[in-house]
């Protein structure tokens, strides 16, 4: 049984230091910043190990002070047990002060490391483009920058720490042991390979129950989600008994594995007993036999050979743990490896940021979404100069969004050419391009924020007599006020207190208080009445006199004030002109003038 001991600490030695032969030796760089923390925690943990060795030396000369009490004076008995007594104070004192200042040292190094790595993580999800977010789901990336981080967080606090506190104290408890008695250090051992063996292995089973009762929670986490975000629709189909079922199927699922795990973890207990227990008993019996047969001097030694098995206990009952941990570790590193090594495919090709007039080209240009082979837009040109406003009209999936994509680089062309202020719009700083587009999207996102927060996302330092200026302009300002905390009433989540009309108004406001030279309307007027409508085109015609401006829509009310209208269908540009011209051409652009023009006469 002791190769299995042996084992046990050789695999802990290579997983601690050879790191880099694995997914972990991505960790290499952060345990090279904080080198000088790290290293002073190995110095802290070796001192406070010698310092353990004391008490039980200290022990043993008590009690053989203890056996020559007939041939010493009681005063100096007395002054010998004060003495070691005072002795074994301080000496635990300072272990368990320089114990601390190693956790202090080493668990606050891994809370470092988790901080950077979670940066790390969200500063890459940033750079990540569109195609990204759509192959992969939000739940697993949370879950790879919160669960999978802090597994590796485990790794490099806690199991190193362990690794390095049971590697000293091996070298130097064995040592003693050996310099002392080296057969009463073989017997006493022997149960120790067994205990590390057993913890290992009942470490693995609560590692694969562990796993499976973390992936049943996620899908409970993932089920709630969506419970709680679709209630609306689960009421209006007067299903709630139904999902109450599928709930209790999950919970009950979930309450099995954690039992399963639970009894797994009741075993760790009882059995560090036992073989504890072992151990002292091996201890006392075979110490016992040695010292009538005079192999070993006093009784001492053996009271100083039980308090050397117990302070070795808990290091070889971690191994199993420590090589738990590590393994998680190692399996999330390389999650989030998968994430950090996917390269950007839009990224700044310039670095001097340059001021965006508005000025826009499209000259051929042609795009596929790789994801789903759809030809979204094929040798669509037009010009606008700056100041000019440009709408876009076509049926449901004509190419009318992928437009704005485009010109806010969310994507990159296949074929032809974009030119901003005519130059390339891959040659454009990413930062300045970005930072002079005001984007309203179709779907109006709001954070669960104040409402003035909201608005201020186009522009931090805003003042309220500009959140209200651009309200007013946008119409929602009315509405604003009539709730109890009027500009700073909290939305619930993605904007869940307001109507889907007063969402896409606040979010145009939002991107006119950004004031940039280029303004992108997504369908973002669909939602409100045509007497609205025309009252907040109204104010954007006043407003962005100098502001390049693109409007996609379905409604020939928003688009004949544009300087130019392009029709889109299947990608292709099929009808382009003003207003008048258009609505004297035969087409699609006349049959919905026309086909609007008398909804509203009947309206």
């Amino acid at each position: 049984m002791s190769h299995v001991l042996v084992l046990s600490l050789i695999q802990t030695l290579i997983y601690t230091i050879l790191f880099y032969m694995s997914a972990l030796r991505h960790l290499n760089k952060y345990f090279f910043k904080y080198k000088y923390r790290f290293l002073l925690g190995v110095v802290i943990t070796i001192v406070a190990q010698i310092f353990t060795l004391y008490t039980p030396k200290l022990v043993g000369d008590s009690i053989r002070v203890l056996e020559k009490i007939e041939t010493l004076h009681k005063d100096t008995v007395t002054k010998l047990l004060l003495e070691n007594i005072t002795w074994i104070l301080i000496t635990t004192l300072i272990a368990g002060f320089l114990t601390f200042l190693m956790r202090q040292t080493l668990i606050v190094m891994s809370r470092h490391i988790e901080f950077d790595l979670k940066n790390e993580v969200f500063k890459h999800y940033e750079v990540l483009t569109q195609s990204f977010y759509k192959q992969n789901r939000t739940g697993d990336l949370m879950n790879r920058i919160s669960e999978d981080v802090g597994k590796v967080r485990q790794y490099v606090g806690p199991a190193v720490m362990y690794s390095i506190n049971t590697l000293i104290r091996f070298a130097v408890v064995l040592t003693q042991m050996y310099l002392i008695s080296p057969q009463l250090t073989f017997y006493s051992l022997l149960p120790l390979p067994l205990l590390g063996y057993f913890i290992f292995k009942l470490s693995r089973d609560i590692n694969n129950r562990s796993a499976n009762f973390q992936q049943n929670l996620s899908a409970l986490s993932t089920f709630t989600q969506e419970i709680f975000s679709g209630i609306r629709v689960i009421k209006a189909y007067a299903i709630e008994k139904e999902k109450q079922a599928d709930f209790e199927q999950l919970t009950t699922d979930s309450k099995h594995r954690a039992l399963k795990l639970a009894k797994s973890n009741s075993l760790i207990g009882p059995l560090m007993i036992f073989l504890i227990g072992l151990s002292n008993l091996i201890v006392i019996t075979i110490g016992a036999l040695l010292y009538f047969n005079g192999q070993i001097g006093d009784i001492g030694i053996i009271a100083q050979f039980i308090l050397y098995i117990n302070m070795l206990t808990w290091p070889v009952a971690s191994l199993g743990w420590v090589s738990t941990m590590i393994q998680e570790a190692e399996a999330s590193q390389k999650r989030i490896n998968e994430f950090l090594d996917v390269k950007p495919e839009i990224y700044n090709t310039n670095p001097t940021e340059s001021k965006i007039n508005g000025a826009i080209t499209f000259k051929e240009v042609s795009f596929k979404y790789e994801d789903t082979g759809i030809q979204a837009l094929s040798h669509v040109s037009f010009h606008l100069a700056k100041g000019q406003k440009l709408a876009i009209l076509g049926k449901t999936g004509s190419g009318k969004s992928t437009i704005l994509s485009l010109i806010t680089r969310m994507y990159d062309t296949d074929k032809g050419q974009i030119l901003i202020d005519n130059v390339p719009i891959k040659d454009c700083n990413l930062k300045s391009l970005r930072q002079g587009i005001a984007m309203v999207p179709q779907d109006a996102f709001l954070f669960s924020d104040t409402i003035s927060n909201n608005i201020k996302f186009g522009k931090e330092n805003a003042t309220e007599e500009e959140v209200i200026a651009v309200a007013e302009k946008a119409v929602v300002h009315h509405n604003i006020i009539q709730f109890e905390k009027g500009y700073n009433t909290v939305l619930g989540e993605r904007g869940l207190t307001l109507s889907g009309g007063q969402k896409q108004r606040v979010s145009i406001a939002r991107a006119l208080i950004k004031d940039a030279p280029i303004l992108l309307l997504d369908d973002s007027l669909s939602a409100v009445d045509t007497e609205t409508e025309e009252r907040i085109l109204q104010n954007l015609q006043a407003h962005s006199q100098s502001i390049t401006t693109i409007i996609v829509t379905h409604r020939v009310s928003s688009a004949k004030h544009a300087d130019q209208i392009i029709v889109l269908d299947a990608g292709h540009i099929i009808q382009q002109g003003t207003h008048e011209e258009l609505i004297l051409e035969e087409g699609y652009y006349q049959e919905l003038h026309q086909k609007q023009l008398s909804e509203k006469e009947i309206l």
